[in-house]
């Protein structure tokens, strides 16, 4: 039996830098749940610490945070490393964007 799709395709224009998941929790998820910071990390089991450092976009959403969000939000951790995935390989590719044009493109036939 097949699970659920997992991949999520981007919609943004390729030069925008990617949404951070914090900023996703901090804009879309908490207002809409009506919950606080400090009420949604007690329900998360993190220090109110943790969690505004992701909603600061100081800290990323890791593997473990992933399947705690999901858990709560309903909506599973794939979503949340999805995110943080795409805003991690955005940032190297503009900090390597030089090395990258030097690398050879090879193809397999």
């Amino acid at each position: 039996m097949r699970g659920p799709k997992r991949d999520y395709p981007v919609k943004r224009p390729a030069r925008m830098r990617p949404a951070h998941p914090g900023a996703v929790l901090r804009d879309d998820v908490l207002p809409a749940l009506g919950v606080s910071v400090a009420q949604a990390a007690r329900e998360l089991g993190i220090s109110r610490q943790t969690l505004h450092a992701i909603l600061a976009e100081r800290a990323p959403v890791t593997p473990e945070m992933a399947l705690r969000l999901g858990r709560w939000c309903g909506n599973g951790p794939h979503l949340w490393l999805a995110m943080q995935r795409e805003r991690d390989l955005w940032d190297a590719a503009q900090r390597m964007a030089d090395i990258l044009a030097r690398v050879p493109e090879r193809r397999a036939a």
